[in-house]
């Protein structure tokens, strides 16, 4: 995944490219713990700027929105305001589509 910071001057497309290079994407499953996913995730917001957490199933879901409401509170203590925006992703996984939460996660 190429992280590298582009000129300001670019058009509206390889600027949403960029961002889109950017975003990492954390899997969370309904064994994860929670405070460390939210440290995983405040830790990526802090290095890249955003996140895109992924969950399939009632369980992870659970525990992504758990790391989630935690990390915040993290990222308010360093200043970053931080919104979840919630969606669903298609994946494939061992041949079967399968739909997945997508939570991302960027500064107000």
């Amino acid at each position: 995944m190429d992280t590298t910071n582009t000129a300001h001057n670019h058009n509206h497309a390889s600027e949403a490219q960029t961002q889109e290079q950017q975003a990492a994407i954390v899997k969370v499953s309904a064994h994860s713990r929670s405070t460390a996913v939210a440290g995983a995730i405040a830790g990526i917001v802090r290095e890249r700027g955003r996140v895109d957490v992924q969950a399939i199933g009632a369980g992870a879901v659970n525990q992504a929105l758990k790391a989630v409401a935690i990390a915040r509170n993290y990222l308010l203590l360093d200043g970053i305001n931080v919104v979840v925006i919630p969606s669903f992703s298609e994946i494939v996984i061992d041949g079967a589509e399968r739909t997945a939460v997508r939570l991302t996660v960027e500064p107000r």
